[in-house]
């Protein structure tokens, strides 16, 4: 498998629809900034026939160092997360 990078998606995306490369680089940096805001902000943002995105709430722990058997604290995180839908899988 390999890497689509950022920049060969809005090469591919202007060359599919015929708009120039800014105006897909904008629209693509507007796009992952709305899903960001309304992920973090605990809303879950669908795209159908890709996928969802939201955000994975982790509670602070207890855990170990594995080299020293200490007990350490693992403070609470918020993660994005995104399944794909199945048509996608």
């Amino acid at each position: 498998m390999t890497n689509l990078a950022k920049s060969e998606l809005i090469a591919a995306v202007a060359k599919a629809t015929g708009h120039s490369r800014k105006d897909v680089d904008d629209v693509v940096c507007a796009a992952v900034a709305v899903i960001r805001e309304e992920a973090l902000a605990g809303k879950t943002v669908c795209l159908p026939g890709f996928g969802r995105f939201s955000v994975k709430e982790s509670p602070a722990r207890e855990a170990r160092n594995p080299r020293t058997g200490e007990s350490i604290r693992v403070e609470a995180r918020r993660t994005l997360r995104f399944r794909p839908s199945k048509s996608t899988a």
